[in-house]
This record gives structure tokens, sequence and C-alpha cells, in this order.
């Protein structure tokens, strides 16, 4: 969303590190965009390395195959309480969908869950390749929604390796379960990682060995949702209700 008080600035990824009164490299994609941006010599860009940090700089040269960026002053932002997505392996295009989304409303972890369902979808989204398609498309969302944070992109697994840390509260999204803001916040600073289904939803025996495994089912509502729609919706619920909460 725009926001009508400030002039826009185009906000560009750096890997390389970011100090005051020094210049920070940028490649080919960020050169393309900013000829793209109509961006010159002296414009005002802004910078996130999606580790928490955000500077302000101007262009001091622009190439075809680079960017300089001098830069002007580097903040610290802090990273918003976690919420951590435990996504089905799916249509790849509905996966990338998600990626975004989720990147811009801030989750802190992505893992991607081989169900048995998983396996009729074509084209599906899996492996080193799709996750390098993953990551560029949150550093897109971050650039595009001015964020500081990328999320981390752990090793897609099977149900049955799938697990949480003792500081997480694990959720599968279910239509029989308790409604999602009683189960995320029944444990006190415990943080919600959030796991459903693919398509056609999850197999009643994989439920049952997940319940077993400590994750609790918890509802979006009565209707049946696509795995995107659920994904979105469940983090947009608990980040609201985590910075009420603030």
């Amino acid at each position: 969303m725009e926001r009508d008080d400030h002039a826009p600035v185009a906000t560009f990824f750096a890997d390389s590190p970011m100090l005051p009164s020094a210049i920070t490299t940028l490649g080919e994609s960020a050169a393309h965009h900013a000829r793209v941006k109509r961006l010159d010599v002296a414009d005002i860009v802004r910078l996130t390395d999606g580790i928490g940090h955000v500077a302000t700089g101007t262009i001091a040269t622009l190439r075809r195959a680079s960017v300089h960026v001098a830069v002007d002053r580097v903040d610290d932002v802090q990273r918003l309480p976690p919420v951590h997505l435990r996504v089905p392996v799916g249509d790849r295009d509905r996966m990338l969908w998600l990626a975004e989304k989720a990147t811009e409303l801030g989750i802190a972890t992505w893992q991607a869950v081989r169900f048995r369902r998983s396996v009729s979808v074509s084209p599906r989204g899996e492996g080193p390749a799709f996750t390098d398609k993953v990551r560029a498309r949150m550093i897109s969302a971050l650039e595009q929604s001015g964020g500081a944070w990328l999320p981390e992109i752990k090793p897609d697994v099977s149900v049955d390796a799938l697990t949480f840390a003792a500081r997480e509260n694990p959720i599968i999204l279910h239509r029989a379960g308790e409604p999602l803001l009683s189960a995320a916040f029944v444990t006190s600073n415990a943080q919600p990682v959030v796991v459903f289904g693919p398509e056609g939803g999850i197999e009643r025996d994989e439920l049952d060995r997940l319940i077993a495994a400590g994750w609790r089912r918890a509802s979006l509502g009565p209707t049946t949702l696509r795995f995107e729609t659920a994904g979105i919706a469940a983090v947009a619920v608990l980040r609201a209700a985590q910075l009420n909460e603030g």
C-alpha cells in the first residue's frame, strides 16, 4: 500500500555489506530495475539486506551491469514476533504466490512439506531449483514491501520428518480444530508454527501421526480453503493478534 505523505523511494536488495559513508555495489538485476524505474545518478534509494538492516543513500554510478550506491545511513530494524510457516508441496505458481505474500507479512521461516497428495500435483514446486525461485520471489516481495527481514528457507521434508522446537507452538490447520486464535496463544510466548495440507487435504493417517507427534488442530472456519488462501489467512490472523498483544 502506498503512503500519500511520503515520496516513493525505490528499494533494492543488497547481499553485500551496507556501511555508512561507503559504497554498496548492486548487480545486474538491480541495474535493470533501476533503468525500468527511470532512476539516475543522485536519485535517493533504499537498501535492505534481509537480515535486519535498512539503508538509505544515493546512486553514485549506474551502469548496464551494476549500480553503486553511496550509503548515507544504516538503521537496524527489529524483527516482528515470529510466525513459522510449513507449506505443502503443491502447484508451483501458487506456492510462489504464497511465498511472496507470506514475506510481505513478515514470516520468520518457510518449509515445504511433502504430503501423500503432493505427489499427484503437476507441476509441483520442489527441489533445489524451485527453492531458488522461492527465494527470488521473497526478495522481490521484500523490496516491494520495504521489509528488513527475509524468511529463512528450511529444507523440504516429509510429513514424518516434520519437527518443531521447544519454544514453538505446533498448529495444523483443520476445519475440525478449535479457533486458530485459541490454539495459537494457549501457551504464553510460544512461537506459532503452522502446517497445512495440499489440495484435497491431509490424509487421515498423516493427520493422526502429526497429532501423535504433538501438533494441535486449529480452524479458520467451516469452509474448505485453497492451501495458499489458508496460509495467508493464518499468517494475517496471527500477525494481527501479535501486534494487538504488543
